[in-house]
């Protein structure tokens, strides 16, 4: 089974309320099912107006390379060249900055979390949070 909208709501939710919890600034956060298609996307008031793509851009790279938006980041950081490819093919989807997290169901990768707003490792922990209250498990 795909992810369900009440899994992407809850994982939106959870990830809001765990930014919150730890003051983190305005954020936003995509979900996207296994096809590239949003799920559930939220931003917070005051949050700029460019995080939508940011926090899209963070799990549609995730998805399309199979691995989290911090492993593409860290893997391409020294092949400048691949990550203009990368970044000309998916049309400028592709956000390499950790917050992008792939949400798996049985091992199955079922879809991808963005979260932006805070520093990499806040919109990481926050992602991750949201897809655990979901009951699913997570790739970062």
């Amino acid at each position: 089974m795909g992810l369900s909208l009440e899994k992407a709501t809850i994982i939106v939710d959870k990830a809001l309320a765990k930014a919150r919890e730890m003051k983190y600034r305005p954020m936003c956060v995509a979900v996207l099912d296994d096809g590239g298609h949003l799920k559930a996307l939220k931003r917070e008031d005051g949050a700029s107006i460019l995080r939508p793509q940011i926090a899209t851009g963070k799990a549609w790279g995730a998805l399309g390379m199979g691995e989290s938006s911090r492993q593409i980041g860290e893997r391409l950081k020294d092949r400048p060249s691949f990550l203009g490819s990368l970044s000309d093919m998916s049309g400028g989807k592709v956000v390499p900055v950790a917050g992008g997290v792939l949400i798996l169901q049985g091992g199955a990768i079922i879809g991808a979390v963005g979260v932006t707003g805070g520093t990499s490792d806040e919109d990481e922990a926050c992602a991750i949070e949201g897809i655990k209250a979901a009951g699913l498990e997570f790739k970062a």
